[in-house]
């Protein structure tokens, strides 16, 4: 039943008939043909071109001309006798509504997806501080779930200790939007922003507040700071290495092998991890140790000693490196004797040809590494020792494991930083710059002022070296003080050397300076290297080193592969 207040409410056409069907009250109808049509007086029926009920149901199905209806048929609550109304609208309508209806909902949707995929907690109450709607990003910022805030009154939030002071109240208050930092109830820091919703009158009926975590944007910015701090830090160590020398305090470190590994060691100098230096013999591992040393906090404290494990015989290295007490044997020193660990506290342990070292002493230095003491022979009580350790051997220490000869957990132990010094032919950048820092060393030394012949630098720079730089060394030693005169040409090598059919056919008409010998060398080097190697890339391998050198050394000297002849 519908009463007569609620129909003149409806924004719809209607039809009041009496209990025989005929009209005595018309309302509503806007559209002309129908309200030409229908009249009151008569049967509603003959009103329409069409009039269909369907079965068991109030819905009524009209026709006047081209226009469909849909009616509902109510009864009317009034004192009189039984009274009917028809509330119609067009089908037209209908579809209009549904579409509009189909089109809120679009946008509802479209709302909903913005406010839920917000990062930003999304937070929406009425003007009396009742919550509505909340987004996901809420749970992320407090660790409470969405629907826990909902229907729930800010006053009740805040007795809980969920929230720390509301800014809804202030927004209602201010009529304005409000801003507040605040700690929530997860301890993160968080900016709140609380916008005010104004109705048709101008007073508050919503209010929609923003909260974003800053504790994010904190964490960024101390991100942001280290990663510039690191990067003005990097600049610094870029800045050095392009100013750094190419030889420092003795050391040639030409070639890129010699580069990166000194940049490593310069890198793990400030640490105390063991680091094992493997190479052949002559390649400068104890040069390498030292220079560790010299960069590292260690040697303003302490001592640089260096133990050769293969040089001491056995029944002396253990004494040697522990020490002893007292009447520890026959022929032992009554006040004892500090042993080189102890001697080396706070400073480096350099133990070279570390393959050497008997399994029994194995055993010990794997204590002393792990548990930072040693003990004296003949002694009762371990003693504390801070030394780190640097070891080297030209030998294979996997094969040794492997055979039993040396000890895996050793091993281990020491192969914390290995680095690995190529030998002196796979370098051959470093050889010249070599050769001229152990000439100017000798004619120094000797108070000489020898020079070397061009075809004696090229022999030089060719050779092998199977004793790498202690070789060479050793070798512009002696000519220096064998030469008979102050040029030393390739006449003047030793007969092993001038026996071994390398000695090259390069000619120079005249004596010339060590830096023309030396590009002489190289552009006769590579014309060789031509003939052979077809590209860049396997002129590089082949004279080990880098493609952009061959490439830069080739336009140097106007030189081509075949490729591009």
């Amino acid at each position: 039943m519908i009463s007569l207040e609620t129909l003149r409410e409806m924004p719809f056409c209607s039809i009041i008939v009496n209990a025989r069907g005929i009209i005595i009250s018309l309302s509503g109808l806007s559209d002309q043909k129908l309200s030409e049509k229908i009249k009151i007086g008569m049967l509603i029926q003959n009103g329409f071109e069409k009039w269909e009920t369907e079965k068991h149901s109030k819905i009524v199905r009209a026709q006047v001309d081209s226009m469909h209806y849909l009616f509902l048929r109510e009864i009317l609550c009034t004192s009189n006798e039984d009274q009917f109304v028809f509330i119609g609208v067009k089908t037209s309508e209908i579809f209009e509504m549904q579409n509009e209806m189909k089109e809120l909902e679009k946008l509802n949707r479209e709302l909903d997806a913005i406010i839920e995929n917000s990062y930003d907690g999304i937070y929406i109450t009425d003007n009396k501080g009742v919550t509505l709607k909340t987004n996901s990003a809420i749970e992320r910022i407090t660790g409470i779930p969405k629907d826990y805030y909902i229907g729930k009154n800010v006053d009740a939030l805040i007795e809980r200790g969920i929230l720390k002071n509301s800014v809804t109240y202030k927004v209602v208050k201010q009529k304005r939007t409000v801003s507040l930092v605040q700690y929530n109830y997860a301890g993160k820091e968080t900016l709140i922003t609380g916008n005010p919703v104004f109705n048709e009158e101008g007073e508050i009926e919503k209010v929609v507040t923003n909260i974003r975590d800053l504790s994010d944007l904190n964490e960024l910015q101390a991100q942001l700071r280290k990663a510039n701090e690191l990067n003005t830090k990097y600049k610094q160590e870029l800045d050095r290495l392009k100013s750094k020398p190419n030889q420092t305090e003795g050391i040639v470190i030409h070639s890129e092998q010699m580069r990166i590994i000194y940049d490593t060691a310069e890198r793990i100098a400030h640490v105390d991890a063991t680091v094992l230096i493997l190479g052949d013999t002559g390649v400068g591992k104890d040069v390498l140790a030292k220079h560790i040393f010299q960069k590292s906090p260690r040697s303003k404290e302490g001592e640089f000693i260096k133990v050769n494990c293969g040089a001491i015989p056995p029944d002396l290295l253990e004494s040697e490196l522990f020490g002893y007490e007292g009447g520890a044997f026959t022929g032992a020193n009554r006040k004892g004797k500090p042993g080189i660990f102890e001697m080396a506290d706070k400073g480096i342990l350099f133990l070279d040809e570390i393959g050497e070292l008997p399994l029994s002493l194995q055993v010990k230095l794997l204590r002393v590494i792990q548990e930072k003491e040693i003990q004296r022979i003949g002694g009762t009580k371990p003693i504390k020792v801070d030394v780190r350790l640097i070891a080297a051997t030209n030998r294979n220490l996997k094969e040794m494991v492997m055979n039993g000869s040396f000890r895996e957990d050793l091993f281990y132990r020491l192969n914390v930083i290995p680095i690995v010094i190529p030998s002196l032919k796979e370098r051959r950048d470093d050889v010249l710059p070599l050769l001229q820092l152990f000439l100017n060393i000798m004619n120094t030394r000797y108070s000489l002022n020898k020079e070397l012949d061009a075809k004696l630098i090229e022999f030089l720079f060719s050779f092998d070296w199977p004793g790498n730089i202690r070789e060479l060394s050793n070798l512009v030693e002696r000519l220096v003080l064998t030469s008979p005169t102050n040029t030393i040409r390739i006449e003047d090598l030793p007969v092993e050397y001038r026996e071994t059919g390398d000695i090259p056919h390069f000619a120079a008409s005249s004596i010339v300076s060590l830096k023309d010998a030396v590009e002489m060398a190289e552009e006769n080097v590579l014309a060789l290297a031509l003939k052979k190697y077809k590209n860049t890339y396997d002129l590089a391998k082949a004279l080990d080193t880098s493609q952009p050198t061959i490439v830069r050394k080739l336009k140097k000297y106007n030189l081509k592969t075949e490729q591009h002849s």
